[in-house]
Parts: structure tokens; sequence; C-alpha cells
């Protein structure tokens, strides 16, 4: 599930598996469906 936050006076979608964080929903939703949150791809 996919957690809702207001930062910096917009609206962030944050994964809540590894928490990196989106600004649209349908793209925070598409990689938490296939996010293993052991071995991220990105640096942090």
């Amino acid at each position: 599930m996919v957690a809702r936050t207001e930062r910096d006076d917009a609206t962030w979608y944050q994964c809540e598996q590894c928490g990196l964080m989106f600004d649209d929903r349908s793209d925070a939703e598409q990689h938490e469906e296939h996010c293993d949150a052991e071995d991220p791809s990105y640096i942090q």
C-alpha cells in the first residue's frame, strides 16, 4: 500500500517497502508492485 505524504506544499506518494517517493500515485503503485525492498537499484 502506498503512503500519502504532504511535503513542500506538494503531495507525495511513498513506497512503504523501500521508502522511495513519487509525485504520481500510479507511478508509486506500479513501483511498489515490483519492489523487493532488499537491494534497491538506486542510491539513496
